[in-house]
């Protein structure tokens, strides 16, 4: 008999001995056991800081802190993500603080914006890309239908995009949208850029809408010299860029107003457009504001990199 053997008989007499059997024992073993592992544990970390810099090594409580945050989401009336109330914390606060810590913060006051859904089971198709490498190389234009609740009606915003800068540069808002009036936007948009026929303009990417395969513009795309491309049908990523923006624009304006007429719409998307260009930080350009972003590319305060765009 081995010595694990002479131990286990060893144990089952003794056991017998005080009339308890040998299943009972090491039930309550396995129970003992079980009860230590579910006490709570001291578990050595590094403690959560109450505290941040600013540039002048002062600090900043986290308190505070939770203060510039409600300032930063209340102040443009628009919603913010944590990584945009982050980039706002350094540069608007001066506070040196990471995106982990805004994030903490920002959950701890209930103002993190809803995540939207990935579906992964969803097939990706990639299509061909080409390089943008500075501002005005390549525009993007499309029309998009909004709704009036007090009128029962829709309206149309025509926008045109500069694909690097993501300026949308001009836009149109009517209860009609024509080939007229997309023109307008385009002549309107060359004006503001200072380009001129004879310079090197931008390529010009619409769909197929009937505003943009009409006599009328074409012929303006012609008489300024301009490179007019027209997607497949039912290919809109080819057109990603300002379908992005549509998008943008219905999560964060039109979603969340309901219009009593044109002339309250025409006012709330006209200060949203101006927030966007001007006020709202946009995470593919380093969360700069794409106006500002333009002129800090132009002004070569910003070294240019390559950027690229579905093709």
């Amino acid at each position: 008999m081995n010595l694990k053997n002479r131990v286990l008989t060893l144990g089952s007499i003794v056991l017998s001995s005080v009339g308890l059997a040998s299943s009972t024992y090491y039930n309550k073993i396995k129970e003992t056991k079980t009860a230590v592992k579910e006490l709570p544990q001291n578990k050595p970390g590094r403690q959560i800081s109450k505290y941040s810099l600013n540039l002048k090594g002062e600090q900043i409580s986290n308190e505070l802190i939770k203060q510039y945050i409600k300032e930063i989401v209340t102040g443009d009336g628009f919603p913010y993500g944590y990584k945009k109330i982050n980039a706002t914390l350094k540069e608007d606060y001066q506070l040196v603080i990471n995106h982990k810590k805004t994030y903490r913060l920002c959950k701890e006051l209930n103002v993190l914006r809803p995540q939207r859904k990935i579906y992964l089971n969803r097939p990706i198709k990639l299509a061909k890309r080409e390089e943008v490498t500075a501002p005005n190389q390549h525009w993007q234009m499309d029309l998009k239908y909004g709704y009036i609740e007090g009128m029962d009606r829709f309206f149309f915003q025509l926008s045109l995009i500069d694909v690097y800068d993501r300026s949308v540069i001009d836009y149109h808002l009517g209860l009609s949208a024509t080939a007229k009036d997309a023109c307008a936007v385009l002549i309107n948009s060359l004006n503001k850029r200072g380009l001129k026929p004879g310079m090197e303009l931008p390529i010009i990417r619409t769909d197929n809408g009937p505003q943009f395969i009409a006599k009328k513009f074409e012929e303006t795309c012609w008489k300024w010299k301009l490179t007019h491309e027209r997607i497949p049908v039912k290919s809109p990523n080819m057109n990603a860029y300002i379908e992005s923006f549509h998008s943008i624009l219905e999560n964060e304006c039109y979603s969340r107003n309901e219009f009593t007429s044109f002339t309250d719409a025409y006012r709330v998307i006209s200060e949203y457009m101006d927030y966007y260009n001007n006020h709202r930080r946009h995470g593919s350009i380093g969360h700069i504001a794409p106006a500002k972003y333009y002129k800090a590319v132009m002004s070569n305060q910003i070294q240019i990199s390559v950027k690229k765009m579905v093709a």
